[in-house]
């Protein structure tokens, strides 16, 4: 159950650093990051939140069950 949490706070801080950081390379015109395009990295930090949430929800039910 520790664990769970610990991956859901790494993987949300992740994803939202790769959200802001794609965010914001698009607010200043650019549309790639390196040899990945911006759309593709906020992708992935949206991706790394739904994991977040997905890992804090598994932590409250085995809580729960216990």
């Amino acid at each position: 159950m520790e664990l769970l949490r610990w991956v859901a706070r790494i993987a949300g801080l992740i994803g939202v650093v790769l959200t802001l950081v794609a965010g914001l390379s698009r607010l200043s015109g650019r549309y790639s990051l390196g040899t990945y395009q911006a759309i593709t990295v906020l992708q992935a930090g949206t991706a790394m939140m739904v994991l977040s949430c997905l890992s804090y929800l598994a932590s409250t039910a085995e809580r729960r069950m216990s």
